[in-house]
């Protein structure tokens, strides 16, 4: 089956991110949110996307409208009843995403494709609210933030993944030029797997006094080589983000080095969320000069 329709749920950063790079790439595609004021600023920031990369000459003005041409938004999940395949980007609940799922195994026509963005949930978990022939046509589709510059995919396969479903997945996320890596089912895939025992351990670093914040980020950034710190990654990240997939990772493997460390957890509950609350690690008030907050 050739993917020509596509149903984005969610217009925030991460579904309107997909919406905007299935639309450029030729897609048409139905976006999805609870309310009309959120599909009119879904839409707006991915006009103000395009317009950027108008500006320096990644795309034409043609090439702009015509992406634009082939987004539109809607309320009800009957608007994407027709599409070739769902990609979900809604609010990071299990029980959400279950939920929304029956829904769409009740409209959707049997052909169509379940794909959720989840960084952290068992796919398993959510494919089970469907029938026996949906499951075989649920995958994971874990995009990167921003979504229009970030050139990878996570496509995650259950244990009942039909390969040939598998295979169109892979196919459309090239066909969005994202560098696929392939993963099974299991809690973090590979990059969160791999990341955030790396942020944790910054995180009990600065908690044990082993050097400052300042200084375990430029260690990080001189010393590996990497494009930005451990604890201005964690910031970038959302601390509130960063201690949910902790919490999610621990409960799924009881291994210590996915347990979310006591300041992370305090910093959190003070709402100390890093860039979006305008602290974390840093202070943001100067977003040019971040100053690194006094936390010990």
């Amino acid at each position: 089956m050739a993917i020509k329709k596509i149903g984005v749920l969610g217009a925030g950063l991460m579904g309107a991110g997909i919406a905007q790079v299935a639309a450029t790439s030729g897609y048409e595609v139905t976006i999805i949110e609870v309310s009309d004021e959120l599909i009119k600023k879904g839409l707006g920031g991915i006009e103000k996307s395009l317009a950027k990369f108008t500006e320096k000459g990644a795309i034409t003005a043609e090439q702009k409208d015509a992406t634009m041409a082939r987004l539109r938004g809607a309320t009800k999940l009957e608007e994407v009843a027709d599409t070739d395949i769902i990609i979900e980007a809604i609010i990071e609940n299990l029980q959400v995403k279950r939920d929304t799922y029956a829904k769409l195994d009740a409209l959707c026509k049997p052909e169509t494709i379940f794909a959720s963005n989840t960084s952290s949930l068992s796919i398993t978990e959510m494919m089970t609210v469907a029938g026996a022939e949906r499951q075989r046509r649920f995958i994971g589709m874990h995009f990167f933030n921003p979504v229009p510059l970030m050139k990878l995919v996570e496509v995650v396969r259950t244990i009942l993944t039909d390969d040939d479903v598998y295979a169109e997945a892979v196919t459309l996320a090239e066909s969005m030029n994202k560098t696929v890596v392939k993963a099974g089912d299991k809690t973090g895939f590979i990059v969160n797997r791999l990341l955030v025992p790396f942020m944790l351990d910054a995180i009990r670093a600065l908690e044990e006094g082993l050097a400052s914040i300042e200084d375990i980020d430029n260690a990080m950034k001189l010393g590996c080589n990497h494009p930005m710190g451990p604890l201005t990654l964690t910031d970038f990240v959302g601390l509130d983000t960063t201690y949910y997939i902790a919490n999610v990772m621990f409960d799924e493997f009881k291994e210590k080095r996915f347990a979310p460390p006591p300041l992370l957890k305090r910093m959190v509950q003070a709402g100390l969320y890093g860039r979006k609350s305008g602290r974390g690690f840093y202070d943001y008030i100067d977003p040019k000069s971040p100053k690194p907050m006094k936390l010990m």
